[in-house]
């Protein structure tokens, strides 16, 4: 309904302005406004969507080394803890890994409380972005061996974290977290406009290219660095 009413106060506006400015001021306003209005309409929200998982692999249901699971803040936990709990029951790796400042803490007491053995659950706490939840992760992990894993977090975020866990050095099985049902299609296409302008800023950056072999041995020294003075690193018992 709201907008259609955009839409007739558009062409409302296009009929009694000036001929002089529909064209110099009209037109590229109307248009822009249009663009606006489908991509946040459920229809716009969708294609979007589609758009970010199009060229994922799909899950095939095999065991990995570790099941790592992103924060993104406390409306976006649940559905992931549930998701890891799952693929816990399913036997699909005896490791979870969890990343990310603010929620990775908050997972792993999770898991713990719902019977996943402490001796299994691993993270870091110091990533505040997606790239540095991979060099995190990376830097904890590579040196275990582990290289195979399931990545879970939501689906706009997915391609990117992906992307950038792939040139980690991981075998990454994507597992995109639908946003929840409650969440109004405009409210989900800011973080699908947020997501593809993350993609792009990663590709400029060349946040997405393929580390070495020697650069996985060797984390950059900002990472070697927080992880010790900022006590990054939450237990981890498991080594097998």
């Amino acid at each position: 309904m709201e907008e259609l009413i955009v839409i007739v106060l558009i062409g409302i506006a296009w009929m009694i302005s000036p001929k002089r400015w529909r064209k110099r001021f009209m037109l590229p306003f109307s248009m822009t406004l249009l663009l606006c209005l489908a991509i946040m309409s459920p229809w716009g929200v969708d294609l979007a969507t589609q758009g970010l998982l199009a060229n994922l692999p799909q899950d095939t249901g095999e065991p990995v080394q570790a099941i790592v699971v992103l924060g993104r803040g406390d409306e976006l936990r649940q559905r992931r803890i549930e998701k890891v709990e799952k693929f816990w029951q399913q036997q699909r790796s005896s490791r979870v890994f969890a990343s990310g400042m603010l929620d990775a803490e908050f997972m792993l007491e999770q898991f713990e409380k719902n019977g996943i053995p402490k001796t299994a659950l691993s993270g870091e706490r110091c990533s505040q972005s997606t790239e540095e939840n991979a060099l995190f992760t990376s830097a904890v992990l590579y040196p275990q061996e582990v290289q195979k894993i399931i990545l879970i977090t939501d689906t706009p975020h997915m391609m990117r974290s992906f992307l950038v866990f792939r040139a980690s050095g991981f075998e990454v099985i994507p597992y995109p977290i639908p946003l929840s049902d409650q969440w109004s299609a405009p409210r989900k296409s800011l973080v699908l406009l947020r997501e593809y302008a993350g993609l792009l800023k990663y590709s400029l950056n060349n946040q997405f290219r393929q580390r070495s072999a020697e650069e996985l041995r060797n984390p950059p020294p900002d990472i070697t660095r927080k992880l010790v003075e900022w006590n990054c690193k939450l237990p981890m018992v498991n080594q097998s």
